[in-house]
């Protein structure tokens, strides 16, 4: 039995781990190759930061009752998080994509970049498809009815 004030950090943080680790497994599920860079890897299926906040909200609401006012707020962050990752993150990615066939099309085209920004390397998987936020927000409702028993029960 572990104190039932550290349910909610508890969840989030579980399902993070759990999201994290699942990306692992899907993406060998998808490739047939194992890529442990997946572990610590933003982007991908489950999304972790949708299991996270989703948990979050879960457990505030199985704790302190889904009509609290600090329910409402984490369900609002929650919902900012998810639409984020979904529309903001990921056009944000797709914009470095976009950038980067320029760099590259204009080098071909033998125009002269001598600036070492042109070299440098950007991550262009920042944010999420909406299928990788949906299964993040399952894995987030899912994994806080599975840990009642350490903490309510």
């Amino acid at each position: 039995m572990f104190p039932q004030a550290l349910f909610p950090l508890f969840v989030a943080l579980s399902c993070n781990l759990i999201a994290q680790g699942a990306k692992t497994v899907f993406y060998y599920l998808k490739s047939g190759k194992w890529d442990l860079h997946w572990v610590i890897a933003s982007g991908g299926f489950p999304s972790s930061h949708s299991s996270t906040v989703t948990g979050l909200a879960m457990a505030i609401g199985m704790q302190e009752g889904f009509d609290s006012t600090i329910f409402a707020v984490t369900a609002v962050f929650a919902f900012i998080v998810m639409y984020d990752a979904c529309h903001v993150r990921y056009y944000s990615g797709k914009n470095i994509e976009l950038v980067q066939q320029l760099v590259r099309d204009l080098k071909e085209m033998d125009v002269q970049l001598d600036k070492p920004i042109y070299e440098e390397q950007l991550k262009s998987v920042l944010g999420h498809r909406f299928i990788e936020v949906l299964g993040g927000f399952v894995v987030g409702l899912v994994f806080p009815l599975l840990f009642i028993p350490l903490f309510l029960g």
